[in-house]
């Protein structure tokens, strides 16, 4: 999760896509969603199945699943804890981490409280991920595009391509 030249690879791969740049956009933005949910450990069949479901992009689907990864999982769960307690009206406290509540069975009476937290905070990353995403792809087919007409004219010219 955390090699970057994979990651380098995988934004490169995304941003040359054959298709609009709001197409893939959306798809990055619902994995950016699914990343967030407390489902961990499922989020790539989730993001697989919502993009065969909707017709997503597969690539940029599972990718936006990935953003939030095994280090930021804790303090992503914590804040939403939070959150979710406060928009519930309930005294905000410290979502206690012992090592059984990570266990599905123990953490029932937290989910109300993180599932309204990771809703509200997935929603506000998804939305800023379907921008940042889609300025991206245009930005590089924009790019892309300057540098290929540059070869041609290269090409025509004769001059020596690097």
């Amino acid at each position: 999760m955390l090699d970057r030249k994979l990651w380098k690879k995988r934004l490169y791969t995304i941003l040359s896509l054959d298709s609009h740049p709001g197409h893939i956009a959306a798809g990055f933005a619902v994995g950016v969603f699914i990343s967030f949910t407390p489902f961990i450990g499922l989020h790539t069949p989730m993001a697989i199945a919502v993009a065969f479901l909707f017709r997503l992009n597969k690539i940029t689907c599972i990718t936006g699943a990935w953003i939030n990864t095994p280090i930021t999982v804790v303090p992503i769960l914590g804040l939403s804890y939070k959150l979710g307690r406060f928009l519930r009206g309930r005294p905000v406290n410290e979502l206690p981490l012992l090592g059984s509540v990570v266990e599905w069975h123990n953490i029932e009476k937290y989910a109300k409280s993180i599932i309204l937290g990771t809703s509200i905070l997935g929603f506000v990353a998804a939305v800023i991920a379907y921008f940042v995403c889609y300025y991206l792809v245009v930005r590089f087919r924009a790019r892309d595009a300057a540098q290929a007409e540059l070869d041609k004219e290269m090409e025509e010219v004769g001059e020596e391509l690097e």
